[in-house]
């Protein structure tokens, strides 16, 4: 834009292409490090913006996951990104840093905020439309709470600044994601070589020789 002082008119037809109807959402669970976890299972919604970011490192992807951040429902690049997190209680990623401002607005149900790891992890609980402001460099997670509601999923919306914003999880996480990976091969492993010992087993019954021929019974007349 030259001036934004210099007023425009839009037409209908060009306004219409920024709303995003709830309803019509596209979300993703997937695109993230963490997405496999039990524990980190949700839907996140790219609403606003979302750009992928430009980097080759594990760690670093965009806040909504590849796949999220491949179909925001606004697709611009203003400044700012706008997105939402559905999730069941007890279900939330892991610690994760962004490169700008990230802030949470609780929309229904409890959420509970932390940040820090280890002995220095705080945290505080949000409500609806309590809201939360994260500055760069700071580790923090986010997890729905609502106990009390058990398999009922929640809404928590987040803002994040930039144009392609950039999330990367703590060394803690992506450790714990690989453990839950090469854990995961392993069982997958195992279950693969009992079902191929089965499989042995039944063939080698099939191909044993019988140890007498079946009696014939006499039909008394």
């Amino acid at each position: 834009m030259k001036d934004w002082r210099e007023i425009r008119t839009w037409s209908r037809d060009e306004m219409m292409k920024r709303v995003a109807r709830f309803r019509a959402l596209k979300g993703s669970d997937g695109g993230l490090p963490d997405s496999p976890l039990p524990e980190c299972r949700r839907k996140l919604y790219a609403v606003i913006g979302f750009q992928s970011p430009n980097s080759s490192e594990k760690s670093v992807t965009s806040p909504v996951g590849d796949d999220a951040s491949s179909m925001p429902a606004i697709g611009i690049a203003e400044g700012f990104n706008l997105g939402y997190c559905r999730a069941k209680p007890g279900k939330g990623p892991l610690m994760h840093n962004h490169d700008s401002n990230e802030t949470f607005i609780a929309m229904t149900g409890r959420w509970r905020a932390e940040w820090n790891e280890g002995d220095a992890r705080e945290y505080v609980d949000l409500n609806p439309y309590d809201v939360i402001s994260f500055p760069v460099g700071v580790a923090r997670r986010f997890m729905n709470v609502t106990y009390n509601e058990p398999g009922k999923e929640h809404l928590l919306m987040f803002i994040i600044g930039g144009d392609q914003p950039q999330a990367e999880f703590t060394p803690a996480a992506m450790q714990r994601c690989e453990e839950f990976s090469t854990g995961k091969a392993a069982r997958t492993s195992s279950a693969a070589a009992g079902r191929e010992a089965a499989r042995r087993r039944w063939r080698g019954r099939r191909a044993a020789p019988s140890g007498s021929a079946p009696r014939r019974r006499r039909c008394r007349r």
